[in-house]
């Protein structure tokens, strides 16, 4: 790479941030700093959740899975999670977005607080706090991965905490400052330049490609788009598992978790978050077409080698930004890198600092906050997960080496620990007008256990279930991780139905469960 490779990606470093607190101004309040008193239009809030959900791990990681997809399992089924994800999104829009934007709440999680009582509430945030934490030390850690491949260029071998570190204080920084209108805008605006990034690679990969590579692409099953042929129980994307737990999955991301959420509750009202989400599954199914068929390109281009055995790279997600770094001409690879370490400033430090003040501090505080002290709160705990944020995507980078999953598989993995319970809580309050806090707590801490049992714990031989905490093997399958979704959701509300039946009466709205029992 030439120097103005690093000129441009040192600009746009520096840019993006500076760039997210002009746009962000001055927070007045701390309405305008969490949800930015609902002013921003609905297509800028659609690009930012689109970048909030995928960011650098689709960019690096969606290619890799059509890359390394075998002509059994088939290049573009990972397509059908997205179809799913479009699915779930309509029925969010109508069921659960109502509520939060009419309602004029700064957390998904007040809806809880409302329904059942603070200590649902705190139970929901806390779990979304350290999933966020987890699934986003992922995320910032697949960042590192171009800037160490691009450093390494000239020469420098820099660790990943060094690179974590820098990146997470490029990030903080408009958080900080500029609240969440500075985070929807930046997203904008780096979900457009990676994707456009991503045209430049097509074109040049287009003129270097020999004759025939579709057709041979075609022969190898490389865009299958569904399939039906693998165990709905072990297979990489079987259709109705894929389809399904993509729906629910969408469903709890989107309608449960904070880092979504906030983004739409800054929109202007109900129907325009409804056109954003919406929307936003549209572009996220064309947006993983897209990357998978650069997949498919790279697949062709290297004639399929093994990205560590072939090609010597540290683990497979390198494979797409060491092409960039090496194979692109300077200028097309500081323009393309640029794009993809934009991705890191997709912050969820304001999601996190606002479920921490809002549903937790004041509710163990007890007393009311004025609004300048919520700020100044939200202001501190936003610093404060960002340090968390970058230990836990230093250890990331530490332990990477480990697993053979893709990046992207295991953010997703991750969620599916707590998913289903947090839209399990959800519909069961609007299911079941018996519930009660105590049960809705019972039920989520039950169903955080069971389907943390059936991740680690329950390996299939064929279509028979048996008790095994050890790994993998070819013989021995784990359950598909697009079940785990449905499976907490089920559960929660097989649970909390249960037991609201001791119930003779409706809970009162925010009652804190002065129930009379019929057991």
């Amino acid at each position: 790479m030439a120097g103005l490779d690093l000129a441009i990606i040192a600009v746009f470093l520096v840019g993006m941030p500076l760039l997210g607190t002009w746009i962000g101004g001055r927070q007045k309040s701390s309405t305008d700093y969490f949800v930015s008193e609902s002013r921003i239009s609905w297509w800028v809030v659609c690009l930012s959740v689109v970048s909030a959900e995928t960011s650098t791990l689709t960019v690096l990681s969606v290619p890799v899975i059509a890359y390394t997809a075998t002509p059994a399992q088939g290049g573009m089924t990972y397509l059908t999670l997205a179809l799913g994800y479009i699915v779930g999104r309509i029925i969010v829009s109508f069921v659960l977005l109502p509520k939060y934007v009419a309602g004029d709440l700064v957390t998904a999680y007040a809806f809880l607080g409302k329904r059942y009582g603070d200590g649902m509430r705190a139970t929901a945030s806390v779990t979304f706090l350290f999933t966020r934490l987890l699934a986003d030390g992922i995320r910032l850690f697949a960042t590192a991965i171009p800037i160490k491949l691009v450093l390494a260029q000239y020469g420098i071998n820099a660790s990943y905490w060094l690179i974590i570190v820098a990146l997470g204080i490029a990030m903080v920084f408009y958080s900080f400052f500029g609240g969440v209108r500075a985070v929807v805008w930046v997203d904008a605006i780096q979900m457009l330049w990676y994707v456009l990034g991503g045209v430049v690679v097509i074109w040049w990969l287009a003129g270097k490609l020999p004759d025939g590579w579709l057709s041979k692409a075609a022969d190898g099953n490389k865009f299958q788009l569904f399939d039906f042929t693998s165990s709905p129980l072990t297979g990489a994307y079987p259709f109705v598992a894929a389809f399904f737990g993509g729906a629910l999955l969408s469903m709890a991301s989107h309608g449960a978790d904070q880092l979504i959420v906030q983004r739409l509750m800054a929109t202007r009202d109900v129907k325009a978050a409804q056109k954003a989400l919406i929307a936003s599954g549209v572009v996220v199914f064309l947006q993983f077409a897209f990357f998978l068929f650069i997949g498919v390109m790279l697949w062709a281009f290297y004639n399929g080698v093994d990205p560590v055995k072939g090609l010597k790279l540290g683990n497979k997600d390198e494979l797409f930004g060491n092409f960039i770094v090496t194979e692109l001409p300077s200028g097309l690879s500081g323009f393309v890198i640029a794009g993809i370490l934009a991705a890191a400033l997709s912050s969820s430090l304001g999601a996190l600092a606002s479920s921490t003040v809002t549903d937790v501090y004041e509710r163990v505080r007890k007393t009311p906050m004025t609004d300048d002290e919520r700020l100044r709160h939200g202001r501190i705990w936003t610093l404060v997960w960002a340090g968390l944020l970058i230990v836990c995507a230093g250890l990331f980078a530490s332990s990477n080496k480990t697993t053979a999953d893709p990046i992207v598989v295991q953010a997703l993995g991750i969620a599916g620990y707590t998913y289903g319970a947090l839209l399990g809580a959800f519909l069961l309050g609007l299911i079941f007008k018996r519930v009660t806090q105590a049960d809705a707590i019972i039920a989520f801490v039950t169903t955080v256990l069971v389907v943390g049992f059936v991740i680690l714990g329950v390996k299939f031989s064929g279509s028979t279930p048996q008790i095994n905490f050890g790994k993998a093997t070819a013989d021995l399958k784990s359950l598909t991780g697009w079940w785990n979704t449905p499976l907490g959701v089920a559960v929660t509300l097989l649970v909390g139905g249960l037991l609201s039946l001791r119930h003779s009466r409706s809970v009162p709205v925010g009652d804190e469960l002065e129930v009379k029992s019929e057991a």
